[in-house]
Order: structure tokens, then sequence, then C-alpha cells
């Protein structure tokens, strides 16, 4: 399997690339007053707005350093009835691909507290490399507020 690589802080990270529609320059994205954590606001991807959240500030607690690597990686979120949404994610570092096996992803060990975004681990040379889900970045009711409010703004 062929998989996108990001940082948050200093750990690696990685998307499966079948859930990655496209990953774009960072842009600055139009605030959406009372947005949940981790939401920083929305971005207009050909013509259709699409939100976006921020891996760091979701996971670490602050924002995703401004450097040139620091990119919108755009998946397709999964909703009810098979369909799919726009979502943009923030992320530090994205400059790789890896191809591993999806054997080589095995528990952490850890599962007492962890998001449920956060899923099995894979290793190497340099030490751990973690999945993330993106179908389960948003609980329900944050993936309602979202597609519903954006629905409403365009």
């Amino acid at each position: 399997m062929l998989f996108l690589m990001f940082r948050l802080g200093q750990d690696r990270y990685v998307l499966d690339v079948e859930q990655v529609e496209e990953v774009l320059p960072f842009l600055e994205p139009t605030i959406l007053p009372g947005a949940p954590h981790g939401v920083v606001g929305a971005i207009n991807y050909r013509g259709t707005p699409v939100p976006l959240l921020d891996l760091s500030l979701l996971a670490l607690g602050r924002p995703s350093a401004a450097v040139i690597s620091t990119r919108v990686i755009l998946v397709r979120y999964p909703i009810e009835g098979g369909e799919t949404r726009r979502l943009g994610l923030v992320a530090e570092r994205v400059i790789q691909t890896l191809s591993r096996d999806a054997a080589d992803f095995v528990p952490s060990g850890v599962d007492a507290g962890m998001p449920a975004y956060l899923g099995p681990v894979a290793s190497d040379a340099e030490g751990l490399i973690q999945l993330v889900r993106a179908e389960a970045l948003l609980p329900p009711e944050l993936r309602e507020i979202l597609f519903r409010q954006l629905a409403v703004a365009s």
C-alpha cells in the first residue's frame, strides 16, 4: 500500500493515499465563527467550501507551523449512504510517500484514552509511524455541525 507521510511535532504519521484526493499548498482559511476545537475554518476548493482541520492543533494543542512544507491534504471523508465529502487537513512536513504492507501496521498496545483516529503503528530504523484513520477524525456531532454549517454558507 502507498501512504502519504506527515509529521505532528517530531512524530511521523501516515494516511492511506486511497483517501487522499489532492495535496495543496497551505491556504489561509475563511474563519468559521464558533467552530469546534481543531477546526480552523474553510477553504474554497474549485468553488466549493471545504472544512479545514489543523491536525497539530487537534492532536498537540498548537497550530501547525507556517513553513513551506505545511500543506492541506484534501481527503474524501465518508458520510452516510456511501457518499463522501471533502475535508481539508493541515499538516506539517508533507513531503514524502511511504510504501508498506498493511500487515506491517500492528496495534500500539496503548489504546486506552487514544483518539479514535489514531490507528496501528509500523516501525523502521527511525522509529514508529502511526496510521491516521481519516474516517474517524470527526465524531458524528462534529461531522454534522461542519457539513451542515458549510451547506448553509454556500
